[in-house]
């Protein structure tokens, strides 16, 4: 378990994916410039569903919960890439992580809960063994980008795709 001042990160449990799907959605809908539920509605229901990530091998849904039990913010990590499920080949990489729908709440922005599950995943990642993290973003998450980049993530064109009309940026952290 992660902890920062407010927050820890732990398995989320199977009672709040509705919870932490309804989160997604919410925070995914509002980003300036992304696609709306109305645009890509696959999309969201995959970020409706997001508890279903946890059934497939090696991955994890992991929540930022408060000391009051409240729910901050949430990642899904995947031990195997293979499980990762996006367009393009990063499924096809070796020795590799990958996390995705980093999402946080927007009452509880500012307060360190992306850094805090990006960091579960590198820790978790490292864990498993692996050579390498891999992410996806888009410009309309430049935020999260940012702050990527500051924790060493490196843009990696070769992993990049097209998500409908939606240019989808992979990036890489090499872990050894």
């Amino acid at each position: 378990m992660i902890i920062n001042k407010e927050y820890s990160i732990r398995k989320a449990i199977p009672s709040e994916f509705d919870e932490i799907g309804t989160l997604m959605v919410e925070t995914y809908s509002q980003l300036e410039g992304f696609p709306k539920p109305s645009e890509q509605p696959n999309y969201y229901k995959l970020l409706a569903s997001v508890g279903e990530f946890a059934d497939k091998p090696k991955t994890e849904l992991l929540v930022a919960i408060s000391p009051e039990g409240q729910i901050g913010g949430a990642v899904v990590y995947f031990g195997d890439i293979q499980y990762y499920g996006s367009g393009g080949i990063a499924t096809q990489e070796k020795m590799a992580s990958g996390f995705r729908l980093l999402a946080v709440s927007p009452s509880a922005r500012g307060k360190g809960i992306g850094k805090l599950l990006t960091e579960a995943c590198i820790s978790k990642a490292i864990t498993d063994g692996n050579s390498q993290l891999i992410i996806h973003t888009t410009m309309a998450m430049q935020t999260a980008w940012k702050m990527y980049e500051h924790r060493g993530f490196k843009r990696s064109e070769d992993l990049d795709f097209m998500q409908g009309t939606l240019a989808v940026y992979g990036f890489r952290l090499l872990l050894r």
